[in-house]
């Protein structure tokens, strides 16, 4: 006999879901008040709770289950609180959840008098294995037990002030996605019948994968065969509850969407039960990837991870979907070099549609920065680093520099063993590339210009030390850095062979630095090196000997 067997099979043979696309985003609630709450190893006091839950109101939820007020004294507080201090929006409808058992429904009904706007969610459960062994009943049985206490929910919901008219009732069959499907059906129509669901005061069936034993696509017919064959299916709104025990929630909710569901109930980064719910971050986000707007804000996501990782204790994964530290992370040398490459392009083509190599979406839309797109370890390219260094320090350097540079950074981050911070990645630029004396430093200098208009020239006169000598230098040319190599040929300082010479501002304003970038050919290699100064030709005077010095020291200097 096999220990595991698949769930009651679903026959929908001319299933219509996989041909159909998300075009619009569902009716979202929020259980992280109650379903997360429950799962938290502490849960969240009264004022968490009051603060989770003015996050999600900004976030623009307009249904979110604030809690299971029968089960302890600091759920009713909650629900007491939200309602005697008019916290609750006139736009959002609070949730509350109770058992189909008489004082519990009394003591619900107890926790929301004065609520303008409140959810009723009833569940019982509807699998074989409660029939068998928790309620060891009939299949009329299981039916009874769902419709037992409806009739009290109404009497009760008459009997407010407004009569019921701010009362929706919410039924979940808890267990749907394992259950046999005829069974499934018939409490869901006895259901809508006992409530007394109509078009006009629509009853919410949720339909939830407590524990998720089938795959997506199944998922997706049972929500399919419901939509299209339900008696009654006007009067209601169809939601599905998604948890993750296969790791497929996500993959689950949205093919439920696709067959017919128009809601979803879920936790912000699945918190909940065991691997816990759907998470609706990433649902969301993935609606909005697709061109759908999702109806959620999600423009400050690191500041909604933070209050909820404050709240509930939790920690969101660095590779989790779109808030994980990591998502926007590239260490791959390949990689970032794409990245770097598409970030180029999209600012020359600002209006085109988002197109950048391995980033889904664009992270400025959820508040977070291009700087740690691209990170450096030892894996890390060429192009990645130049990057760094550019969006973080504003140094832009040419790609012929990159692979030396690269090679430099390869070699620092084995020798640290962890990924290079960009403070470190700048050290070491400035290290191997400016500041730069030996063999040779130039003490003192002047540059003027000499010659007649249309024939000037600029001569440089300076002093260098070599080891321990100094040496007077002097030679004219038609810029400083012409007139600055012919005063080392002067002073024999030869088999350099001048490459390429590019340069940019660091900052703007008063305090504006040049960057020269110089390329020498020595002794059938290319090395660079770089100078700064607020005088554009001093650094490019510096950038050529901060060249001279690390060929050099790369390639000997014996025939000096």
């Amino acid at each position: 006999m096999k220990k595991y067997v698949p769930c009651p099979p679903m026959t929908l043979p001319d299933r219509q879901w996989p041909s159909k696309r998300l075009e619009k985003a569902p009716i979202w609630c929020s259980v992280d008040l109650r379903d997360g709450n429950q799962a938290l190893v502490e849960p969240m006091n009264v004022e968490e709770k009051l603060e989770m839950f003015r996050m999600l109101v900004r976030m623009g939820f307009k249904e979110i289950e604030v809690g299971f007020p029968s089960a302890s004294q600091t759920e009713f507080d909650c629900v007491r609180t939200l309602i005697e201090q008019d916290l609750i929006p006139d736009d959002v409808t609070i949730q509350v959840l109770t058992q189909a058992r008489e004082h519990l429904i009394r003591k619900t009904f107890e926790a929301v008098e004065g609520a303008k706007r409140v959810i009723m969610h009833l569940y019982t459960n509807i699998s074989p294995m409660f029939q068998k062994c928790v309620y060891k009943t009939t299949r009329k049985g299981i039916v009874d037990i769902a419709v037992r206490e409806i009739e009290l929910m109404r009497m009760l919901a008459e009997m407010r002030e407004d009569g019921g008219e701010g009362v929706t009732f919410e039924y979940s069959p808890e267990c749907f996605s394992e259950a046999e499907p005829r069974l499934a059906m018939v409490v869901l129509t006895s259901v809508i019948e006992h409530f007394g669901a109509t078009p006009e005061k629509k009853l919410i069936l949720n339909l939830p994968s407590t524990v998720e034993k089938t795959t997506p696509n199944e998922f997706a017919d049972r929500i399919e065969y419901v939509d299209r064959f339900l008696p009654g299916r006007e009067s209601v709104i169809l939601s599905v509850h998604p948890h993750n025990d296969r790791g497929t929630g996500i993959a689950a909710a949205e093919m439920a969407l696709l067959a017919g569901a128009e809601r979803v109930e879920g936790t912000l980064f699945g918190n909940g039960e065991r691997t816990g719910n759907v998470d609706l971050v990433t649902l969301g986000l993935n609606m909005a990837a697709l061109g759908v707007q999702p109806g959620l804000d999600f423009k400050h996501l690191m500041r909604i991870r933070q209050v909820y990782e404050r709240c509930t204790r939790m920690h969101v994964p660095e590779r989790s979907p779109y808030a994980g530290d990591l998502v926007f992370t590239a260490f791959s040398g390949s990689h970032q070099d794409a990245i770097r490459k598409g970030f180029a392009y999209r600012a020359e083509h600002p209006r085109q549609p988002w197109q950048v190599p391995y980033l889904l979406i664009d992270p400025k839309d959820i508040g977070r920065s291009y700087e740690p797109i691209i990170r450096i370890n030892s894996q890390s390219g060429k192009g990645g680093a130049a990057y760094v260094l550019q969006t973080r320090f504003g140094y832009n350097l040419p790609k012929a520099m990159h692979p030396e540079l690269g090679a430099l950074v390869k070699k620092e981050a084995v020798a640290y063993g962890a990924e290079l911070p960009p403070e470190r990645l700048l050290h070491l630029f400035l290290r191997e590339f400016v500041s730069v004396n030996k063999p040779y430093s130039l003490l003192r200098h002047t540059i003027t210009e000499i010659g007649g208009e249309g024939h000037s020239q600029v001569k440089f006169t300076g002093t260098i030390r070599y080891h321990d000598e100094e040496h007077d230098l002097s030679g004219e040319g038609n810029g400083p850095i012409d007139a600055f190599f012919s005063a080392m040929r002067a002073a024999h300082i030869e088999g350099f062979r001048f490459v390429s010479y590019h340069e940019h501002a660091i900052s703007s304003g008063s305090d504006a630095k040049a960057c020269a970038y110089i390329e020498l050919e020595y002794r059938g290699h290319d090395v660079f090196g770089v100078g700064i100064h607020s005088n554009v030709s001093i650094a490019s005077i510096r950038g050529v000997l901060a060249a001279i010095d690390r060929a050099l020291t790369l390639y000997g200097e014996e025939d000096q």
